[in-house]
């Protein structure tokens, strides 16, 4: 099993200390790329994959932690993705 595989696996089972990096990596193995926000965007992060799919996030701070209930929303929106993986 790979890192990021691992990490898939810790992400699925929504653990309370998941960081913003370690989200993103996972995003990124799901298919799923930062776009760019400007200048004016705050926290608000945008991820697409490769059929227009978004995901909309706000990147926690000043805790890197990621919450429980946007982990849950990210397992949700992902499902067709993660069992590709799965």
């Amino acid at each position: 099993m790979s890192k990021k595989e691992k990490l898939l696996k810790r992400f699925l089972n929504v653990p309370g200390d998941l960081t913003w990096s370690e989200l993103v990596s996972i995003l990124k193995f799901l298919g799923y790329n930062p776009l760019s926000n400007g200048m004016t965007g705050g926290s608000r992060r945008k991820f697409v994959n490769m059929n227009g799919r978004a995901i909309f996030i706000h990147e926690p701070h000043p805790s890197r932690i990621v919450k429980k209930y946007v982990i849950r929303l990210i397992i949700e929106q992902c499902k067709e993705e993660i069992k590709k993986h799965g």
